[in-house]
């Protein structure tokens, strides 16, 4: 029994052996092919010079950046740029990378909010590339991944949202939708600098009611205000009557404004009330005059 184990265990171990060094050999030969090859590309650059010049060298302007492969390898450095770079012939890639911020419209959005009201959003995603070397190793395509990350996350984030808050909180929408983004596209070396929200389109007949809502509060408030108006005025006139029982030559005073402000208009006939107290007056004279009468 112990054999057995002992016999296993040698064959796994030599399985093991055999791979890992058969792994090294085949590292070994791909250096050294590539060793090979290297040279006889700069031989070829030697001996067709100076016609291999203008293949070698190439120019990358200050918002471009040059990602070169050599023998399907990421050549060590980084991105080349700005400026003039050198490739070998025949086993140098090379890939151009536009540095510069790039402005993507998403198309308008149907969205249902979470109070089952049916919107069409769009927004617009700022956004560039910050390490041209991720962007062209770790993603096929960063700007389309990008484009279609975005008009994902606007319905998510649309779809989680009331509409009152779809419609008072952009910016603060905005400001998680670019959280969001930037923490996605940080692996594929972009990153997101704004997103804003354009437009928020409702159904018609959605816009039509809230029209109508929005009308009735606002002839609500109005009839209210009115009325405060109707209960301070009749208190004020209240105050004003205790204020002209107390002084009858109050009374006549204002008599005498009301005849100043009707007779500023284009007045033909003119009612001017009797005073009270003439009337008071020829009132008395005639009971004086039926007294001595009787005597």
């Amino acid at each position: 029994m112990s054999t057995a184990v002992t016999n296993g265990h040698q064959a796994s171990t030599e399985d093991f052996a055999k791979h890992v060094f058969g792994a090294e050999l085949v590292e070994e030969d791909t250096k050294m092919c590539g060793k090979i090859l290297t040279v006889l590309s700069w031989m070829v650059v030697i001996l067709t010079m100076p016609f291999s010049l203008f293949v070698c060298f190439k120019v990358v302007q200050e918002y471009e950046r040059a990602v070169i492969f050599r023998l399907g390898r990421l050549l060590s450095g980084g991105a080349k740029g700005p400026g003039i770079f050198f490739i070998l012939p025949c086993i140098d890639a090379y890939a151009r990378v536009d540095l510069r911020t790039r402005t993507y419209d998403i198309p308008p959005q149907e969205v249902l909010t979470k109070d089952s009201v049916t919107v069409s959003v769009d927004a617009v995603v700022y956004y560039r590339v910050s390490n041209a070397t991720v962007s062209i190793a770790n993603v096929e395509n960063a700007h389309h991944s990008t484009r279609l990350l975005a008009q994902t996350t606007l319905r998510n984030i649309m779809g989680q949202r009331p509409l009152h808050e779809i419609l008072s909180e952009r910016e603060s929408i905005s400001q998680h939708m670019k959280a969001l983004l930037d923490e996605a596209t940080d692996s594929w070396g972009i990153n997101v600098e704004r997103v804003e929200i354009k437009d928020v389109r409702l159904p018609i007949q959605l816009q039509r009611a809230m029209a109508a809502e929005a009308e009735a509060a606002r002839e609500a408030r109005a009839k209210v205000i009115a009325a405060e108006g109707e209960q301070k005025a009749s208190r004020a006139l209240r105050e004003a009557s205790e204020v002209i029982g107390d002084s009858p030559a109050a009374l006549q005073l204002r008599y005498l404004q009301t005849l100043s402000s009707i007779s500023t208009g284009k007045n033909s006939t003119i009612v001017f009330p009797l005073p009270l107290d003439i009337v008071s007056y020829f009132i008395k004279c005639e009971e004086a005059k039926q007294n001595r009468i009787r005597t």
